[in-house]
């Protein structure tokens, strides 16, 4: 590699004719679009690439320094964000490609320019897949987005280019090629608001993979085009007189959808293009600006619906509520002569320029619209949480919540005084609490949605206004896990869950250590190792957690130990696991307690000898979907097939799951204990111990209340026959003035 090279300090390096002109057009462009233009730098750039690239082709068999000065004039005309990227965009190709090395653009261009084209260097190999391998790919992606957003929005310019001369490679890397694109870049593009390049990807990608289908869309709307065109004028001629005589200056034009947009739409409704009824849009761009541009928009939107009749229904007002990549507009479908539909488009300048050049738009009209970049930053911030919070681990989840944030529709939420955020579409009050503070969605234990209460599992529609109802006592719910979307609310619960298992390893550690200790007893970390294995357990970690979870008494390792020390051997014949559970069943009728238990049908036959115990982690009752774990010391154990430990227990320990089922017997009353939180106002105890004990005529066993900044949460214990008198007693709760949630407990 090159530090340095003689041709930067002479500025008589030769170049050929036509590719100074198209340095002059480059340098045209860039003087149009810019805010601010470093002439000297770009010239510098171009040489640099023109020298460095002198020697390559392309597989077209072009010269290759046509390539990085296409990218940096799709950067200048098209994304228009400075010079610097300019710059990048010539050089991106030459430390991967030829002998000049990072450190000479480093030290002829300086530190920005340097790491811009680190970054492109490093996801140049990028591909997209959504397979569990690309990942770490997808990855290297987000890093450049987080590190400098230029690197992304040259890549964009990068991949148009090549898609506009994919022709020359080789049909099976076209494919690939288009079809990544379709996934991961149009998408990421719209993201950033560059609406035309996202437009032009599409169609060429849709060319590529299914051009029979893409000729069909392009004759269709040829053949169309005459007609079309007198329709646009037929509807543009009155509404143009109108908007003249009322003094607005403004531009007016039809367009079509793009193509891509047009088969997708064929696809999904299942029809031909003559029965799509929107390919027809006619935009309206008024040259006002600032709040007078705002106000001339929605007088502008009141002429046309004076002259032609609009669908309520087809109305977005994107002005007042802007997309997350800055997008603002108001949209209105009306019926337009002849009764067919037609879309409108009301936008300023300024609106018009973010709309199809977004992010770098921002950056030129910045002092104006710098309240926009919200969304933007909103999507860069998920960006940095997600590098900075990684689960390599989850790497199929990693790139499922990729896409998700890529794709998938946005709805807009208002928060009770009024803020606007924005999540993917299912998201929940949970993803909601976590994206305004992940202290709230930590101790979220309701939702108000437009005033009432809703589930936390409840999925938001645009418009939703949210309350979260926060405890000092709540933490997050395994359960939540099962319908939070966003990567935020995912990451939290898990490292939560994580946490609270960590806790339980060390509380179970020290417990065995003290029992041990009590004993005259010590075993080495290596020896903890073959004990849990000898007890059936993976690994010494899963013993520790059922130890501190009270899932496995600490007792029965010393038993275990003591037991080993004498040599004791098993008698010949006998498995381990058979003598085992004899032993355990002697232990279960010294010690059994089944007065007042209904009989349990174990692996499909009935006993009434084996002792059972009901497990405090889930307390279950007869009407719950429930399994039996042969437990060490306290026979078989009854868990709810949801309780929260019954996934580590069915993964690690299968052998120990028999099957259970409720036998019917009449007049058994379980104990079930429920979790209740509210508004802290006078009389609401006397109002849940009526509706329990006079209402529904349950005993109540006991109850306690805690109240703290107006909110009670309280535990009441009850006698229950099963499972529906148990939902009875919850839903007629429910129903009480200022109950905010009622839940089963677990201990």
């Amino acid at each position: 590699m090159l530090r340095a090279s003689p041709i930067l300090s002479h500025a008589d390096v030769q170049v050929e004719p036509e590719f100074e002109t198209v340095l002059d057009d480059l340098l045209a462009a860039c003087r149009q679009s810019l805010r601010s233009v470093d002439e000297d730098m770009i010239r510098r750039a171009f040489r640099l690439g023109y020298w460095a690239h002198r020697n390559d082709r392309r597989a077209s068999g072009e010269r290759f320094i046509t390539h990085p000065i296409a990218v940096a004039a799709i950067v200048a005309r098209d994304i228009g964000f400075d010079d610097v990227s300019v710059v990048s965009a010539l050089l991106h190709d030459t430390v991967e490609d030829t002998e000049f090395s990072l450190g000479l653009i480093r030290d002829e261009f300086g530190d920005t320019v340097a790491n811009i084209v680190d970054g492109l260097t490093k996801i140049r190999g990028v591909s997209w897949s959504r397979e569990l391998g690309q990942a770490e790919n997808v990855r290297k992606l987000m890093l450049s987005m987080a590190t400098d957003i230029r690197v992304i929005l040259i890549k964009f310019a990068d991949r148009l280019h090549n898609l506009r001369t994919i022709e020359s490679l080789p049909k099976q890397k076209q494919l690939k090629i288009a079809s990544e694109t379709l996934d991961l870049f149009a998408p990421l593009a719209h993201r950033f608001g560059l609406n035309a390049i996202k437009a032009e990807l599409e169609d060429i990608s849709l060319k590529i993979l299914h051009p029979e289908e893409y000729r069909g869309v392009v004759h269709s709307l040829q053949a169309s085009k005459v007609e079309r065109d007198g329709y646009v004028r037929r509807f543009i001629e009155p509404l143009q007189a109108r908007l003249e005589g009322d003094g607005f200056g403004f531009e007016m034009a039809g367009r079509s959808k793009n193509i891509y947009s047009i088969w997708r739409k064929m696809k999904s409704q299942d029809k031909l293009i003559e029965e799509i009824y929107d390919l027809l849009a006619i935009r309206i761009v008024l040259k006002s600006a600032g709040k007078k541009g705002k106000e001339d928009c929605w007088r502008v939107y009141s002429i046309i619906t004076d002259l032609y009749k609009p669908l309520p229904e087809r109305f977005r007002d994107f002005i007042s509520v802007p997309k997350s990549n800055g997008y603002q507009s108001l949209h209105t479908t009306v019926l337009g002569p002849e009764g067919r539909r037609v879309e409108v488009q009301i936008r300023t300048e300024e609106m018009h320029a973010i709309a199809e050049r977004g992010v770098a738009a921002h950056w030129k009209y910045k002092e104006a619209v710098s309240d926009r970049d919200r969304g933007m930053e909103q999507f860069l911030d998920w960006v940095r949480d997600i590098l900075e919070n990684p689960s390599p681990e989850q790497a199929t989840e990693f790139v499922k919540e990729f896409r998700l944030n890529l794709y998938d529709e946005e709805i807009y939420i208002f928060t009770p005084q009024g803020d606007l955020m924005t999540l993917p579409r299912h998201a929940t009050p949970v993803d909601f609490a976590f994206q305004v503070h992940t202290e709230i969605g930590m101790h979220c234990i309701g939702a108000k949605v437009n005033g009432r209460m809703a589930p936390l599992s409840y999925k938001l529609q645009s418009g939703d206004q949210v309350e979260i109802i926060t405890s000092k006592k709540q933490t997050p719910n395994p359960d939540w896990m099962k319908f939070v979307v966003t990567h935020k609310a995912r990451s939290r619960i898990r490292h939560s869950i994580n946490e609270k298992r960590r806790r339980s390893i060390e509380l179970g550690r020290e417990t065995l250590r003290k029992k041990l200790d009590r004993a005259g007893l010590k075993v080495d970390e290596q020896n903890l190792g073959r004990v849990a294995n000898r007890l059936k357990f993976p690994n010494a970690q899963q013993m520790f957690y059922e130890i501190g979870t009270g899932l496995f008494d600490a007792k029965d390792f010393v038993k275990s130990v003591r037991s080993a020390s004498r040599g004791r051997r098993e008698e010949e014949g006998a498995s381990a696991e058979q003598e085992g559970l004899r032993l355990r069943y002697e232990d279960f009728r010294d010690s059994a307690q089944i007065a007042a238990r209904p009989a349990l049908e174990i692996d499909g036959e009935l006993h009434t000898d084996i002792v059972t115990r009901y497990a405090p982690c889930c307390n279950p009752i007869p009407g719950d979907d429930v399994f039996g774990y042969v437990s060490r010391s306290e026979g078989i154990k009854i868990h709810r097939v949801n309780c929260r430990n019954a996934p580590s227990l069915l993964v690690n320990q299968p052998d120990r799951i028999v099957s259970v089922e409720w036998s019917r017997q009449k007049d058994v009353h379980f104990l079930s204990c429920l979790r209740v939180m509210g508004e802290d106002r006078v009389g609401i105890v006397s109002d849940i111990t009526t509706v329990i004990s006079k209402n529904l005529k349950t005993n109540i066993r006991s109850i306690t209340v805690d109240s703290e900044d107006g909110v009670f949460e309280g535990q009441i214990v009850c006698s229950v026959t099963d499972l529906s008198h148990l939902r009875r007693v919850i839903e007629r709760l429910k129903r009480i003035d200022g109950i905010h949630g009622v839940y089963r407990f677990e201990e």
